[in-house]
């Protein structure tokens, strides 16, 4: 089971570092880019940290397409939270309706081969 969780998990934290390293900075755009960018650099470090972890756990039991769907999927998740949270953000019918079309696709990929 635990094969099965722990990427999951990981995946949802480092995609939480990897959202802060590239949006985190458009919280405060008074900071000079390079700045930016050295903060966004050292933050996804820790995200490549549980990342490289979680896909070579993940491998024993996931094919390498459910992984990076799963990536997908949980980066959004990750990514609408911090939207609205983070950024003020609000999320629209047409946002949802396309993380229903992403979502309806992991399906298929998770489902295997669709026999005629």
């Amino acid at each position: 089971m635990t094969a099965y969780l722990l990427p999951i998990g990981l995946l949802f934290i480092s995609n939480i570092f990897m959202t802060f390293a590239w949006y985190g900075h458009l919280g405060d755009i008074s900071r000079p880019v390079w700045f930016a960018i050295l903060m966004a650099w050292g933050i996804a470090f820790f995200e490549y940290c549980l990342a490289v972890p979680a896909n070579r756990m993940g491998s024993s039991v996931y094919s390498t397409a459910q992984l990076k769907t799963m990536q997908e999927v949980i980066t959004l998740i990750v990514f609408a939270g911090f939207a609205t949270f983070w950024l003020g953000e609000k999320l629209t019918v047409n946002h949802l309706i396309g993380f229903l079309f992403i979502a309806a696709g992991a399906f298929f990929i998770f489902k295997g081969p669709i026999s005629a």
